[in-house]
């Protein structure tokens, strides 16, 4: 079955923020799975610590995730895949919960402040609703793919 992957030379993947079976991230890594798949992830990069993060809690191994993407399936179809799999089985609720701290994380650290600093003042220093990792990311897709921050 072929692969229907975005060329992410050309776009970026989907905000962290949109969600498939109530979890963030997921859309984007499979956006970055999909388009590695094809050698079209451009700077994107599958398995990196956001993605990380999505299967540490959903409890799935990347290499085995993106064989399931080499065979074409489709997000629904990787979805139940994910559930089917998982160890650590989370609950609807511990999905929410998960994907609402994801959305509203930030930095914990000063060497991690520095680097969510600096980067934001790349980016757009004068955008002042820049809080969390998403909005950083949303940011800096947008404006890397021509948009004016």
């Amino acid at each position: 079955m072929p692969i229907k992957a975005p060329d992410l030379t050309q776009r970026p993947p989907r905000s962290p923020r949109v969600r498939l079976g109530g979890f963030v991230i997921l859309p984007r890594m499979l956006d970055k799975g999909r388009a590695t798949i094809i050698g079209k992830n451009g700077e994107f990069h599958f398995d990196c610590p956001l993605d990380k993060r999505f299967l540490e809690f959903a409890g799935i191994n990347a290499a085995p995730l993106k064989k399931q993407l080499a065979l074409g399936k489709g997000d629904w179809e990787i979805l139940q895949w994910i559930n089917k799999n998982s160890k650590t089985k989370p609950s609807v609720t511990e999905i929410i919960a998960w994907s609402v701290y994801q959305e509203q994380r930030g930095t914990t650290d000063v060497e991690t402040r520095k680097f969510f600093n600096d980067y934001h003042a790349r980016m757009g220093a004068h955008r002042e609703d820049i809080a969390s990792w998403f909005d950083l990311l949303d940011l800096d897709d947008y404006v890397s793919f021509g948009g004016q921050a």
